[in-house]
């Protein structure tokens, strides 16, 4: 039997009509972003805002069609509408300024993104073991990597294969180190760019929190893309997020962008727990001196300027880099080294402040 191809897939999608236009969807070119991989399949139907009530049922439609097809898995269908260059500028300002509703997420009892304002801090490996810091504790963790574009979580966790669904809608996260977890890399091969633009981004954030079966979980640690685009305000505007982990190491121009990153979740209302200063220090393995090769003490002088708390500091250490790579994160493989040790204090922080914050009626913090 041959395999499922986008070929097999849009002939059959070409049999799903658009009622309006009566052309089919492939046709009438709704069908993008197509991603297939060993039976799992992910689309999206471009479609006008306002027809958004009505495009939901095509949406069901198209799932369906493709989710009966031999060899097919799982099936994700997501709708993504650009904004008409005709839309109306003379909404009442109350509806413009109206906030978004933020669903709960089934069995979550609360959300943290770990986050900084541009790449190479090590934010991954600092979310990675923070998470397992925090089932450390005894708490049941989750973690969602939302960087769509360059997922890292199933090489730095050591996870190979795919999730699985019981009913072709909601995916089953994998699990490792007592993790249980989602990304986008799950779905496609290491080295396939995902050519998606901004709405299909946020589309397909949200069904990979929503639709997905979490359980029971104390906390989902949600890994975030560097930066402040698509990803952070969908998790910000749309995801109730319990609060946000800066992370930033301590040279000058990270902690310009890292400041950056905390100003846009005050923006949009999420407290921010703290920031981290990684690679804060390195201690030479051979003669025990320290260097403070990126400076050091600039994330604290930050946080006390900014009134937000300094959760700590994470050294330069190849121990750390050289288990991330390996999949088999440090906090798991050696939990009573002296690095574990420090993930595991600077998670205790953050779960006194995710605690402190479900109970806070209020922002944690204000930034002037």
């Amino acid at each position: 039997m041959a395999g499922v191809t986008e070929e097999t897939i849009l002939k059959h999608l070409s049999r799903i009509v658009e009622k309006k236009s009566g052309k089919d969807v492939v046709s009438l070119g709704l069908i993008s972003g197509l991603v297939v991989r060993d039976g799992n399949v992910g689309f999206a139907l471009e479609i006008n805002p306002a027809d958004a009530a009505e495009m939901e049922i095509l949406r069901k439609e198209c799932e369906q069609a493709v989710f009966g097809m031999d060899g097919v898995k799982s099936v994700s269908a997501v709708l993504t509408a650009e904004k008409s260059a005709a839309a109306p500028t003379a909404a009442p300002r109350a509806q413009q300024q109206a906030a978004p509703q933020k669903p709960e997420v089934p069995g979550v009892a609360s959300i943290i993104a770990v986050a900084s304002g541009k790449g190479g801090v090590g934010k991954s490996t600092s979310a990675v073991n923070l998470a397992l810091g925090l089932a450390a504790q005894g708490l049941n963790v989750g973690m969602l990597d939302a960087d769509i574009y360059g997922p890292s979580l199933p090489r730095m966790l050591g996870i190979s294969g795919k999730p699985d669904t019981k009913d072709g809608k909601t995916l089953i996260p994998m699990e490792k180190w007592g993790l249980k977890v989602m990304s986008i890399g799950f779905m496609v091969e290491e080295d396939t760019p995902m050519i998606w633009r901004g709405p299909m981004v946020m589309s397909a954030l949200q069904q990979m929190i929503f639709d997905v079966d979490w359980g029971q979980l104390d906390v989902l640690v949600v890994d975030m893309p560097p930066g402040t685009g698509d990803a952070q305000l969908t998790m910000a505007q749309r995801v109730p997020v319990t609060g946000a982990v800066i992370i930033s190491t301590p040279q000058d121009i990270a902690l310009l962008d890292a400041r950056k990153g905390l100003n846009m979740f005050n923006k949009v209302d999420v407290p921010v727990l703290g920031i981290i200063e990684n690679m804060s220090y390195f201690l030479c393995p051979s003669c025990g001196d320290r260097s403070d090769i990126f400076g050091h003490g600039g994330a604290r002088e930050t946080a006390e300027k900014l009134g937000v708390d300094f959760l700590g500091e994470v050294p330069l250490h190849m121990d750390i880099r050289e288990t991330s790579d390996a999949g088999t994160p440090i906090t798991a493989k050696e939990p009573d080294s002296a690095h574990a040790r420090i993930y595991k204090e600077l998670a205790a922080k953050v779960q006194d402040r995710i605690e402190a914050q479900l109970t806070s009626s209020g922002p944690a913090f204000v930034v002037e």
